[in-house]
This record gives structure tokens, sequence and C-alpha cells, in this order.
């Protein structure tokens, strides 16, 4: 009877623990993958900021010649 009441114990102590230790993996895990996502973004931003710049700079040469 000791035994099942020290298992039963252990359990209530332990698996909130390993529930915390489940959810917080997961949310860095969710974190990472976010945080990848927005530097590919924002370098994705910066290719086609100088792509605007470049046809904004054509333009204006255009526009000059004729």
């Amino acid at each position: 009877m000791l035994v099942i009441i020290s298992v039963w114990i252990a359990l209530l102590l332990l698996l909130p623990k390993i529930y915390l230790r489940n959810s917080i993996y997961y949310q860095s895990r969710a974190i990472d993958r976010l945080e990848t996502q927005y530097s590919a973004l924002v370098e994705e931003n910066r290719l086609l900021s100088r792509k605007v710049e470049a046809l904004k700079v054509k333009n204006q040469i255009l526009d000059t010649l004729f």
C-alpha cells in the first residue's frame, strides 16, 4: 500500500514538470521557426527595396532622355 501511495505522489509531482518542459520545448521551437521566417522576410525586403530603388533610378534616367 505504501508503494502505491509513493508512486502516486511521485506521479503527482513529476507530471506537471514533464508537461511544463514539453510546453516550453514546443513553444521554443515555434519561436525559432518564426525567427527564421522573420530573418528570411527581412532579407527579402532588402532585396525588393534594392530592386525598387534600381527601377526608380532607371525610370528617372529614361524620363530625362525623353
